[in-house]
């Protein structure tokens, strides 16, 4: 970066555009700027996750992790960058294969939930999924550096095993999807008869 910020607002974008790192202005629904909004959004996201009380050993990775989403945004914002290395995948591949070792084989599908830290990994989960359908999007028409759409696929899955060893640390264990549940439910209870 050749500068830094010295004024948040600018008023440059209250027509409906914006700049690109390169400089040039689009709509702000541009596929681009969908891309690089939700890898900001799921950086949040995973900023909040470290809130949680989670092992200290993972902090680190997820620091990690955190700045090659910010470099991720840098790519999708500048046209023609590329960041993201193919090490960067193996990364998230290494750490998701130590976490999935020490969990049961998964036999049922498990919903969003458990302790609150496998809650916020579920949700940033699904930001993910998100991130990287806008960024398959945008790359149905421009350039997109390949590890970039690698990396997202990989974070998801790795963000799932997360979700679930977060469960198994805190002693949650998963919450497992019942199918027809609601038929199975017990009917409503009745209106109370109206006062004589």
């Amino acid at each position: 970066m050749g500068h830094r910020l010295s004024k948040i607002y600018t008023r440059t974008g209250d027509a409906g555009t914006t700049g690109l790192g390169d400089g040039t202005r689009v709509p702000k629904d541009h596929a681009r700027v969908e891309a690089f909004g939700t890898v900001d959004e799921l950086n949040a996201l995973i900023g909040l996750l470290r809130t949680a009380g989670l092992p200290a050993e993972w902090d680190r990775p997820l620091d990690e992790i955190q700045h090659a989403l910010f470099d991720v945004g840098g790519e999708l914002c500048i046209p023609g960058r590329e960041s993201i290395r193919a090490e960067q995948v193996s990364a998230l591949e290494s750490w998701l294969d130590q976490l999935n070792a020490d969990l049961a084989p998964l036999k049922e599908f498990i919903l969003p939930g458990g302790a609150p830290g496998a809650a916020w990994a579920h949700l940033a989960r699904t930001v993910c999924r998100r991130a990287e359908r806008r960024a398959f999007t945008l790359a149905r028409s421009e350039p997109v550096n390949p590890e970039t759409l690698r990396y997202l696929n990989r974070l998801s899955d790795l963000l799932f095993v997360l979700a679930r060893a977060v469960n198994r640390h805190v002693g949650a264990g998963d919450v497992l999807w019942q199918p027809g549940r609601h038929a199975a439910a017990s009917p409503a209870p009745s209106a109370p008869e109206p006062a004589p």
